[in-house]
Parts: structure tokens; sequence; C-alpha cells
């Protein structure tokens, strides 16, 4: 069966709770080292976390969070994205995906802190999307983005100036994922395209070809940082065919293409991917399929091209989230996205039988610096009027990035 998007309905079929042997999922805790304490100035968030982080063996980490989110009361609005540990979930106000959670940022101007328990990209649209008036904090600024980190700003100037000079700038459209740093939304906002999440890339390519002739004819888009994203939604969802797509290496002269490739070409994907997503294979699929006959497998399309049209739906995050709350009771599952979510899926759906689909264990690492002690650390020092790991997004680039992400507020159906 092929692939099925977000608008398609769920439907499906049966059992049981679950282990991690075998690729079942048991929503049981996986200790993590605590990671992000300390300094180094000269990386490229200048990662500084001076303060004293409480031991994550303290009994009392989880009696001393509860008091410090007491004590902030209104002033703070916690954000959780679905990747996170259930210890730092357990103290969000509210859940999502990336842009769902800057949304609702922006939708709190009464919270004088914003605590985003995501990494650093995330934090920057919300700084971006709320108030002057508003500080966003990042508990562990080494709260990074592997995926956000492949595009570097200089990385993606160069690229437009080799555009440029092969001669078809005027005939290309930029669009970058949510999941890329503000500078790389900027870069987008000021050279006249937008932003797109997972849900709506369909939505955000079929304008974006629009603006230069349209689908089937001769424009391209330049698509940021998550080659798969794109060449999934190019492939699947919009008709153009896989010979369409070439890869922009950056580490690479003219980014490893020649001319004819760059003009030919209908997507030119960066060379960028999700650490989490890249690791499943199609043989993952094969291996499920045959170890659990009549299971579901439903995947994030930041996953490869072959794994996407091996599964039999596909979906952003919210959306395997609606298909297991929509699922038929005794319906079996393998899902193909982080595993802190798949775990929290299985644990809610006990009369599902849900498998992660790689035998493998993969945590988003950077992800999951963000732990309960950092979590203690930020909101006790705001509660004692201190203000740690606050993000602030360059002036004009967050004017430029808000331009590139009103943009793709005012396409159709978000």
């Amino acid at each position: 069966m092929g692939p099925l998007w977000d608008d398609v309905a769920v439907s499906t079929l049966l059992n049981e709770t679950t282990t991690t042997s075998n690729g079942f999922v048991e929503p049981a805790a996986s200790p993590l080292l605590l990671l992000g304490q300390g300094r180094d100035l000269a990386s490229e968030r200048g990662v500084e976390c001076t303060g004293a982080l409480p031991a994550p063996s303290d009994p009392d980490l989880v009696e001393r969070a509860r008091a410090a989110r007491a004590a902030l009361g209104g002033r703070a609005f916690v954000l959780g994205h679905h990747y996170q540990r259930d210890e730092v979930i357990d103290f969000a106000d509210v859940t999502g995906d990336s842009f769902k959670l800057a949304r609702e940022a922006a939708a709190r101007p009464e919270a004088e802190f914003v605590i985003f328990c995501g990494v650093h990209f995330m934090a920057e649209s919300a700084d971006i999307l709320t108030s002057d008036a508003q500080q966003v904090v990042l508990p562990d600024l080494a709260a990074g983005c592997s995926m956000a980190d492949m595009a570097a700003i200089g990385q993606v100037e160069e690229a437009w100036a080799t555009l440029s000079d092969v001669g078809i700038t005027g005939d290309t459209v930029p669009v970058t994922y949510m999941n890329s740093s503000a500078a790389i939304k900027a870069f987008t906002g000021r050279h006249g395209g937008t932003v797109c999440t997972s849900s709506n890339a369909q939505v955000a390519l079929r304008w974006a070809f629009d603006q230069v002739g349209g689908v089937d004819g001769t424009g391209k888009v330049l698509f940021l940082p998550d080659q798969h994203l794109g060449r999934n939604t190019a492939v699947q969802q919009l008709g153009l065919s896989l010979d369409d797509c070439v890869v922009y290496d950056p580490r690479k002269p003219m980014g490893g293409l020649t001319e004819a490739q760059l003009r030919d070409a209908r997507m030119i994907l960066w060379r960028g991917h999700c650490s989490v997503h890249g690791r499943f294979s199609e043989r993952n699929v094969t291996e499920i399929r045959a170890k659990a006959p009549g299971v579901n497998v439903l995947v994030h399309p930041e996953c490869k091209h072959e794994v996407v049209t091996a599964a039999d739906m596909v979906g952003s995050t919210e959306y395997i989230i609606r298909a297991l709350d929509a699922a038929e009771p005794g319906s079996t599952w393998a899902i193909g996205t982080e595993l802190n979510l798949v775990r929290r899926l299985a644990k809610a759906h006990p009369d599902k039988q849900v498998h992660y689909l790689d035998s493998t264990v993969c945590f988003c690492s950077t992800m999951n610096r963000i732990d309960l002690p950092h979590l203690v650390w930020a909101m006790e020092s705001l509660a004692d009027g201190r203000t740690v790991n606050r993000i602030v997004v360059d002036p004009d680039d967050a004017h430029w990035a808000r331009v590139a992400l009103d943009q793709m507020l005012a396409l159709p159906g978000l």
C-alpha cells in the first residue's frame, strides 16, 4: 500500500501493551546522562550554564520543580515539545510540535517568561513571535538541532550566490522548514520565500512554485534544510519525479552539481537530515511486517524516501498522535519517529499494540539535553529574580524571519 498523508482519514486494526525487546515499546524510564552543563563561549551559540545544577539523583528534585513552578505562577509559561522526556512534560503547561508551541507562546502576552523545553531554533521562533516585553528562556543552551545546524547562514548565502552565477535565482523561491535557525528563516524572508512545517509542506511548496510559473512550469524551489521532507513532499504530493530533485552539498564546489543539473532541477534540496528520522530504513519496515502481520506502519515525512514509500501512512508529529487516538482498539502499529513520543503513545493507548519501527533505541540527543535538573535550575533562577539562558534574536533577522513566518501564516489551511 502506498503512503497516506495528513489529509487522509485514519482507518486500522489489533491489541496489547508493549516491551522494549524485539522492537516493542515499553513506557518505562530510561536514564540519560546529564548533558550541557558547563561553558563553551566559542561555540556557535556561546553555550554557558554557570548555575549549579541540582543533582539528577536529588530525591527532592520533583518537589523543588513543583515549588519553583508555583512560585512563578502566571509569570511563567512552560512549553514542552513532544520529544521531551516525561519528567519535563509533567511540568509543561502546553505540549506540541515546534510551530504549535511558538504560536501558543505568542498567545500568552501576559506571561513574563516563556520557558521553552525544546531546542534552540524553537526558542528563537518563540522570541520572534512573542512581544518585546516577554523573555524566552531555554533551560540548556546546548539543546540544539543537528538538522538546523546543517545549514549555516554563511553556507546558504554562498549557495545563493552560486545559483545567481548560474542565472537561476530569478526563477527560484527559497522555502525553509520550521526546523531551521532564525538566520535561515530571515534569509528566506529577504528572498521572497516562506517557512513550512511538516503538516503544510505541500501547501507551502505549491505556493512557492506558483510564484515562478506553477508546479508544471520550469521554476525551482531551494528547500532547506531537510532534503527528505522536501523530496517526499515534491514526489508524493506534488507529482514531481525523483529526477526533478537534486541535492546541494554545501561542502562541495557548486554544491557538487553541474550548471546543467542546477538549471534542469525543480527541487534543489539542501544536504540536511534529521538524525533521528534518518535512522529508519526500508529493512525496518520489512522486518516489522514479518514480526507483526497486519501492522500499520506510520512514519514521519523526515524519513528517507524509501521508508515513506514502504509505509502505510505518513504524517507530522501531530498527525501521528491523532492517528493513534483515532485507531481501532486492538490495532497494531509501528511508529517511525522519536522514541520519547512513541513510548508516551504506547502508554496512552494500552488497548493497542505499539512498536518502535527501529529495533535500536534512538532518542533525540539534543532535545534530551533539557532534563529536570536544567528545568529546575532555570525556574528557581527566575523565581529568585535572575534571568538565565535568555534567547534573543538579532532585530534584523527577527524582522525578516517574521516576514517569512507571516507568509506561512497566510497560506490556506493553517
